[in-house]
């Protein structure tokens, strides 16, 4: 019994030691993160020199903390001892990227870090100059050091499914691409039907020219309705809109254009949706896998569930519309049923990836991911990314963009390098109806609290089931535990036909 004891103490003195290691890592992490938000959203054009050493050296530093012996040590150690739940869960999350990141050598991570840095302001440089050639040099080197990166981790798995897993770990590919593939299949033909049907949406609902600073306080408004943390957070703006933060600090940004009012609005919903998630994170496990977001599929799942759930539903257009009539006078004639069908437009003419409706999008998605994995695997050469992107729009979704700035330059995503992004978008919008249809069978149907503006039981639901485990589950654990099935595209595609053809007066839907 005394060497039990003494065994179970030296062990929590050995987690300790661990756990204040990670903490650290986690800091390092944290710090370069609100690096990376003021270099988006604040910082001087000319400091990127400055930032990329500072933003790879927090990484270098990072790497170096997770992939030190002592850490190699601490996790074999623990590995054997006998944890609680939640502590052989941080073991094995920080085991996964231990062993990923001991693969790969410091000066990789410098040099992509360093790299992806200085790809920001070339990028945008280039889609502002619609320039893609400018670009162009810097794509070829990140698909190169992205491809380096894979091969170390695993030289003989498919390197695009490396690099997917570093974004969602526990969703294989083949998972991935098998839901993709079936939105491809079942979507095509209700997009067909709306594009041939007869119905008059109004969709020319907030046409017309609309002040920055009015739109800066609807979003304000919004985000006041959907109970945002402003002691935790703010509201910014960038180019291309974004979340992060931790529990403690979870901010927003949005964009602007004068005639897309409800695109801000809609952007401002999603990226709510994503600090809501953050911040509900258990405050007591901050600098441990249990205090961070479950990956991405999960992240998207909470952006997309608030603004395509909530923010496009009747229900929320019959509570706020009168919010944004006081703001537009413009508006004061709209409808609530016209504000929801102009919300909800499938549009036959959209090249933009953020301003698609919640249909299209999902073949904005697939372009991207089949363009990506051709670039991965040495199909697909950089100069040829602008002919290729311009015929998969002209084939999936009938339009063909008559610039690079509109077509292949338009996400920031390859300048940062995040090769296997993308699919994360299209799980989390299905993943988001399957965790909405499980939030109602327990609660009853929400429309009548969304009418109301009252939000605290879908988000006490949320925080119940997904928020406050953290990473304690691994993906289709969570996604099980939650809505009492494995994930699967079918609650998604049963709400998008129910809603779409009573929208647009299908008879086959």
């Amino acid at each position: 019994m005394a060497t039990d004891q003494a065994r179970s103490e030296h062990h929590g003195e050995t987690y300790e030691q661990f756990e204040g290691r990670i903490a650290r890592i986690a800091n390092v992490g944290n710090a370069a993160g609100v690096l990376r938000w003021d270099q988006e959203v604040v910082m001087p054009e000319a400091g990127t020199p400055a930032r990329a050493q500072q933003l790879s050296a927090l990484s270098s530093i990072s790497h170096e903390l997770l992939t030190a012996d002592e850490t190699g040590d601490l996790l074999e150690e623990l590995e054997s001892a006998a944890l609680d739940d939640g502590k052989r869960a941080v073991v094995r999350e920080i085991r996964r990227q231990y062993d990923r990141e001991t693969s790969v050598p410091r000066e990789l991570v410098e040099e992509i870090s360093e790299t992806t840095a200085n790809a920001h302001p070339t990028w945008k440089r280039a889609r502002e100059d619609d320039d893609f050639e400018a670009f162009a040099p810097t794509l070829e080197k990140l698909v190169a050091l992205k491809r380096e990166y894979a091969n170390h981790i695993d030289p003989d798995a498919d390197p695009y499914a490396v690099l997917f897993a570093d974004y969602e770990p526990y969703i294989d590919l083949e998972t991935a691409e098998r839901v993709l593939e079936r939105l491809r299949e079942e979507l095509v033909p209700l997009i067909d039907a709306i594009q041939d049907a007869d119905a008059d949406l109004a969709t020319d609902t907030f046409a017309g020219e609309f002040d920055d600073d009015d739109q800066e306080a609807l979003a304000r408004d919004v985000l006041d309705e959907l109970g945002y943390d402003w002691e935790r957070g703010r509201l910014d703006t960038a180019p291309h809109p974004f979340s992060s933060g931790t529990q403690f600090d979870a901010r927003v940004t949005t964009r602007f254009e004068e005639d897309d009012l409800l695109g801000s609005l809609t952007s401002t919903i999603h990226e709510f949706g994503h600090a809501n998630y953050t911040l509900g994170l258990p405050d007591d496990e901050y600098g441990t896998p249990l205090g961070e977001a479950r990956d991405l599929s999960v992240h998207e799942s909470q952006s997309r569930l608030w603004e395509n759930h909530v923010g496009r539903s009747r229900p929320f257009w019959e509570r706020f519309l009168p919010t944004v009539a006081d703001r537009f006078l413009g508006l004061e004639g709209a409808t609530p049923e016209a504000a929801y069908e102009a919300a909800n437009q499938v549009y036959d003419d959209n090249l933009i990836r953020v301003e698609a409706d919640e249909l299209t999008y999902h073949l904005h998605i697939v372009i991207r991911f089949e363009i990506e994995r051709a670039l991965i695997a040495g199909d697909l050469e950089v100069s040829e990314v602008p002919k290729v992107w311009n015929d998969k729009y002209e084939e999936y979704l009938g339009v063909r963009p008559e610039t690079d700035a509109e077509g292949c330059l338009q996400d920031i995503h390859w300048s940062h390098g995040s090769f296997g992004y993308f699919p994360t978008y299209s799980l989390g919008s299905v993943l988001a109806a399957q965790l909405y249809a499980a939030a109602e069978d327990e609660l009853g149907e929400l429309d009548g609290d969304v009418r109301a503006g009252e939000f605290d039981d879908l988000n006490g639901w949320l925080r119940e089931n997904v928020h406050r485990h953290g990473k304690h589950y691994t993906t289709p654990e969570l996604i099980e535990r939650a809505t009492g099935a494995e994930f699967a595209a079918d609650s998604f595609l049963e709400y998008a036909t129910s809603k779409y053809g009573e929208l647009y007066d299908l008879e086959a839907y």
